[in-house]
């Protein structure tokens, strides 16, 4: 297994994860993760926790490690003090009425599933403060070709930034405005693959980050030919992520 690096200097790499891949070992599972990766090529490095944030499972796209702990310390400092600038891009079933928004609810644990988290007001467990910021940047309909259905289902490419980093915020946020994710197993199960996507259709697209060198770096993520070729049923959408 080879992970395409996006970006690399003495202190941290980043590079592009893809869907269907861990971003950790969750002791359940012996598949190879994208921490194995790390620690393969990086065998000098003696973190026992070297990746400074997450993404899930089925979600693609750039993910940073640290080399040494220095780096890791300033990193995760970070992204908890709301320094990194995180861009990601979905597709999502619907149109929000607002073009552009903040969605800002707190987010706990499913009393339901155990896997899952929740925006409810009746959430399990501490609630934590979450803050996504979205934009639609492009629409589309497919089907309603019959008289039996004249109008067919709406999706929108949305342009997310998320101020906070909750486990599935993005997901949950969305499925909060009821908009959930296309194809996301965990938040829309009963929607099946739609517009060719046969994977959670979220891309974790480019990220601002700042170096212990006092300076910052934009690293962007090529998008997955699946996702790539969802977009292009978008006006110019592939063209405009395609070509930052």
């Amino acid at each position: 297994m080879d992970l395409p690096t996006l970006y690399e200097d003495a202190d941290i790499v980043a590079v592009d994860k893809p869907a269907g891949m861990m971003t950790h070992p969750d002791g359940r599972s012996s598949e190879e993760t994208a921490t194995d990766w790390f620690k393969q090529t990086y065998s000098d490095v003696t973190l026992e926790r070297p990746y400074a944030h997450r993404l899930d499972r089925d979600t693609s796209g750039i993910l940073v490690f640290a080399k040494n702990q220095e780096a890791y310390d300033f990193l995760r400092k970070a992204f908890t003090d709301r320094e990194v600038q995180k861009t990601y891009l979905a597709v999502v079933l619907g149109v929000p009425s607002e073009k552009k928004g903040v969605i800002d609810f707190d987010i706990g644990r499913s009393r339901k599933d155990f896997r899952l988290r929740s925006a409810q007001r009746k959430a399990k467990g501490t609630l934590r403060d979450a803050i996504t910021r979205y934009e639609v940047v492009g629409e589309v309909e497919e089907g309603g070709t019959s008289r039996a259905q004249p109008r067919g289902q709406k999706y929108a490419l949305l342009e997310l930034h998320p101020e906070t980093g909750r486990t599935h915020q993005i997901r949950v946020h969305l499925k909060a405005i009821h908009h959930p994710v296309v194809a996301d197993p965990l938040y829309a199960p009963k929607g099946a693959p739609t517009l060719g996507m046969g994977r959670l259709a979220l891309h974790a697209y480019a990220i601002d980050l700042p170096l212990s060198s006092n300076s910052h770096t934009e690293i962007v993520a090529p998008l997955p030919p699946d996702f790539a070729s969802v977009l292009e049923r978008f006006a110019g959408a592939s063209e405009r992520f395609a070509a930052r």
